[in-house]
This record gives C-alpha cells, sequence and structure tokens, in this order.
C-alpha cells in the first residue's frame, strides 16, 4: 500500500512540475531572424506577439487566460489585433512538453515552441494596473472591462490596454527587462503606438510588496509616473 501511495504522490508530483513548467517565455521555432513570435505565460495567462525587431515593426499580438488539464491547454481570448471578433472566444488545444521545447496544437495545426527562460523572478507574473499617482495622491482604478495588464517571465515583458467587452484594444509594448537593487529596466524590442521607440531603453524605480508592485520613473512620452500594480488572481 505504500509503495502505492509512494508511485501516486511520484505521479502527482511530476504532473504539477509539467504545469508548472510551462510558465516562462518562449520562442516559436525556428527561434532565430526575424521577423519572430514571443509567447509568455505566467500565473494562468499568456501573451503572444509577432514583430520584426530589426525592422522595427510591430505586426500583431493576442493573448488571455490560460488554463491546462492533463494534455489539454484552453485558451479564453480577451484581445486579439488580426480579428477582434475574436475576442471572447475559446480555443480548446493539446499541449507536449519536452525539456525545453513545447508543442501546441490547436485545430489540427501545431506550433513547436522554445524556451527562452523558466519564469523564475521576483517580477515574474501576471499584473494589472490598479492604482496611479494624481496630483500627488495614490488614485485607486475600478476594475472593470478596461483594463492595463503587465505579464512578465524571468527576462521578457509585454503590456496590453484593452477593452473585454468592447473588443477595443489600445496599445502594446513589449521586449527584456532587468530588476536588480530596487532599479527596474525595460529594453523595447516592439511598441504598437510607435516603432520608433524600438532600440529604447526605460529605468524606473521598483518595490515589490506582497502581491503588489510598486512602479515610479518617466514614461516613453518622458512623462513622470507612480503606479501600483497588483498581481492578477
Amino acid at each position: 500500500m505504500k509503495a502505492l501511495i509512494s508511485a501516486a504522490l511520484l505521479l502527482l508530483s511530476q504532473y504539477s512540475f509539467a504545469q508548472q513548467n510551462l510558465n516562462g517565455a518562449w520562442k516559436l521555432a525556428p527561434a532565430n531572424g526575424e521577423p519572430q513570435t514571443v509567447r509568455i505565460i505566467e500565473d494562468n495567462y499568456f501573451m503572444q506577439t509577432h514583430f520584426d525587431e530589426k525592422g522595427k515593426q510591430f505586426i500583431s499580438t493576442h493573448g488571455g487566460k490560460l488554463e491546462t488539464s492533463g494534455s489539454g491547454l484552453k485558451e479564453t481570448i480577451e484581445f486579439h489585433t488580426a480579428d477582434k471578433e475574436k475576442v471572447g472566444t475559446v480555443n480548446d488545444c493539446s499541449y507536449k512538453l519536452d525539456n525545453n521545447q513545447l508543442v501546441i496544437t490547436c485545430n489540427g495545426e501545431a506550433t513547436t515552441w522554445q524556451r527562452v527562460d523558466e519564469g523564475k523572478a521576483p517580477l515574474a507574473g501576471a499584473w494589472r494596473i490598479t492604482a496611479r499617482e494624481n496630483g500627488g495622491s495614490m488614485v485607486p482604478m475600478r476594475p472593470g472591462p478596461r483594463k492595463t495588464l503587465k505579464i512578465l517571465s524571468g527576462t521578457r515583458f509585454q503590456w496590453a490596454a484593452i477593452n473585454t467587452e468592447t473588443k477595443e484594444f489600445f496599445g502594446t509594448g513589449g521586449g527584456t527587462y532587468t530588476f536588480e537593487n530596487g532599479k527596474y529596466t525595460e529594453n523595447i524590442t516592439f511598441f504598437s503606438r510607435d516603432n520608433s521607440r524600438v532600440g529604447a531603453s526605460l529605468a524606473f524605480d521598483g518595490k515589490v510588496d506582497g502581491k503588489q508592485w510598486h512602479h515610479s520613473g518617466k514614461s516613453s512620452k518622458g512623462d513622470p509616473i507612480s503606479e501600483i500594480w497588483s498581481r492578477i488572481e
């Protein structure tokens, strides 16, 4: 009996590890060359973007909630720049994870992804902006269908401003980041609103306090900002 229990616990442990191991950043294989496609998975959420970094061209992005069960994977789309009518739809897919290679099959079409990182970092996760400084005071933002989200793996980030009710998309940007000694730095590899910003670096002060991330500095336009982001649950 003890042997059976131990075997069951081992299988459960392996299953849980496989589920958690989807977290992180992935590149659509082949991983070299331009344009490229990057997908970030964290906290049961994903964002996927197709862009040409060298040509400074944003092409498309989509994302939403993600659930896994066994080898099944379900995506509930919350934004989609190529076809906004896909917002609210569900993709029932399957996946296979083999070391640093992830194969996702949807509607009979398989895509192969190479791991970029494992999503292990203090800021790794999915965040939603919940307060912004205005007139010297931090003003809470009411939760609703219009929201700004940011997802971070161990090395990559992406933000998206969306409205899940009207299916509107307001903008996105992303790239690589570092977070050391309270200093958060973004290196932009795509920006839907202004392709000329690609290649720029933005530095902010950052502090994680429980499930909140305090973020201050200057925006891409040079305006001072002070924000609070909360983990999506």
